[in-house]
Formats: C-alpha cells, structure tokens, sequence
C-alpha cells in the first residue's frame, strides 16, 4: 500500500460570496475533517498546507472572465508543485480543499508528468465555458471546463502545458438526472453517468468499468476528485449548491472505494463541504467517514 499523504488546499477563490461581505466557508474543509482525525484514521503522513492568496475580487464584474484569476494562476503552479513531489516519491495525495478550483492544481502536476486521466465524482460536471455561457466567472464550476483548455490563456495555458487534461481520459459521476450539460459532454465523447444510472446498473459494476477504462497503456494513471455536493441534501446540506436527488452514503461508498482502490489511482481531492453551514459537524463526520472508508486497509 503506498503512503497517503494529506495535503491542506484551503482556497475558496473559486466560489461566489454566499453573501455580501462575506467569503465561502470551504476553507475550513481541511480543518473540520482533520478535527474527525482523518490522518490518523488513515495512518496517513501530513503533508502539510499549501496557503492560498487572499480572496478579492476587487472591482470584478459579470463579462470580466474568472473572478480571483490572477490568485488562481499563482496558486494553482504551487499547489501542482506540492502534489507533483509526492507523485514522484510514489506517495498518495489526499488533498483537502477548499472549492473544486484546485483540481486545477492535481490536473497540472499531472499533466507534467505524463498523460493522466480523471474520474470526477460531482453532481455537476463544473463544464461552464465561454462557449456556453454567459456567466463565466466562479472557477469552482468551471475548473473541467479551464483543465481541457476552454477560457481564459492565463489559466488554461499554465507554463505552456494546456490541455492539462484531454477530454477522452475523463469519466464523470453523480451527475443529476436531467442535467442539461450532458448533451455537450456526449457530443465530445466524455462519458457521464448520472443518479439514477448509478441506482440502475450499481455503483460498484459502473466505477469498476470506468476504472478498467483508465487503466489502459495510453494513460500513466488517472486522478479522482470528489465534490460532497454529489450526496444527497438530506445527509450533505453544508454545499454551497444543494441539488436534490443525490446519491446516499451506501451508494457513494462502493463507488468511491472502487476508484480509488485501483492500482492505477494516483490520488484524491475533496472540496466544496462547508463547515460554516453545518453547526454541529454531521455532514464533515459523515464525508470523512465516507474518505476512510473508501481508503483505509480492510
């Protein structure tokens, strides 16, 4: 078993304000699942913070592009530097966020390295582009879309090295029924499976097939992020986008536990849970149990 190694991402600039004057709580991630003494639960090794610069979105306004990109573009090459030392030495990444903008960070450590896939594991597929919409601006949905190369040079062209991902290497999960951006994604060959697929067809046979589609000769392996908006409301309300419709913690697990558990599996994010939206650390007791589950030895 390679060593897991826990890496703090605090960075909210990916996300909206939940409110004026306010920033998103997701920053707290790494801190509340640390309280649920995840490292030691994993017998993980610390592998330390990597700070992020200030949230400020100064004078942005709808149409100026990604809000916080200059920060995103100076975090995103020192959060790949951290992830990409421990890829050499053969360790397992287990990076804590912070908002999904910090796949960005996985995505490029790994593009230096190789050619690398991604099994996302989200509710939606974080695939806003200027090609789509009108209303590009918080990275932390649109970080699929920056990774294979769509807006803005300043982040999609990172040292040179855009795509950092290529559209066929990415398998997408728990996804909600009826989501709109399915249609795009199908059209560019990037497979998604949805809830009530998962339900249908069983977590684990579809997570095994996506993982047996990664390890092939012309991958050098493949990454998986993992966003707790992807469960259910009802077990999962501290997110800064609620959707209903979720999949349950049995359902997440076994899913969860097939991609990671393969040896093809470089390492794993988690973002987006907000410690400040739940009071008495039900849902970040549930998301780290659910993390030790899927990662610890039998």
């Amino acid at each position: 078993m390679r060593n897991i190694v826990v890496i703090d991402a605090p960075s909210n600039l990916g996300l909206r304000p939940p409110a004026p004057g306010t920033v998103p709580g997701c920053y707290k991630l790494a801190g509340a699942l640390r309280e649920q003494r995840i490292v030691q639960r994993l017998r993980a090794f610390d592998g330390g913070v990597v700070v992020p610069p200030r949230y400020d979105r100064g004078d942005w306004q709808e149409g100026d592009g990604v809000f916080n990109a200059a920060a995103l573009a100076a975090y995103t090459p020192k959060l790949a530097d951290r992830i990409e030392h421990h890829l050499r030495a053969g360790d397992f990444p287990l990076v804590l966020g912070g908002d999904c903008s910090i796949q960005l960070g996985a995505s490029l450590a790994l593009r230096r390295l190789g050619r690398y896939g991604l099994a996302a594991v989200d509710a939606s597929a974080d695939f806003r582009h200027p090609g789509n919409s009108d209303r590009v601006g918080a990275a932390g949905g649109e970080e699929l879309a920056l990774a294979t190369g769509r807006g803005q040079d300043d982040l999609t062209d990172l040292e040179g090295l855009r795509p950092y991902l290529r559209d066929e290497d990415i398998r997408l999960f728990g996804m909600r029924d009826g989501d709109e951006d399915r249609e795009e994604l199908a059209g560019l060959k990037i497979p998604t499976v949805t809830v009530g697929e998962i339900r249908q067809w069983g977590a684990a046979d579809l997570s095994g097939a996506a993982a047996l589609s990664l390890e092939v000769p012309a991958l050098e392996g493949f990454w998986v992020h993992l966003d707790a908006d992807v469960l259910d409301p009802s077990v999962m309300p501290a997110v800064d986008s609620p959707d209903p419709d979720g999949l349950l913690p049995d359902e997440l697990l076994p899913l969860l536990r097939t991609l990671v558990r393969s040896d093809r599996c470089v390492g794993l994010n988690v973002t987006i849970y907000d410690p400040d939206l739940d009071p008495d650390g039900t849902a970040g007791a549930l998301l780290a149990d659910l993390v030790v589950g899927a990662l610890a030895e039998d």
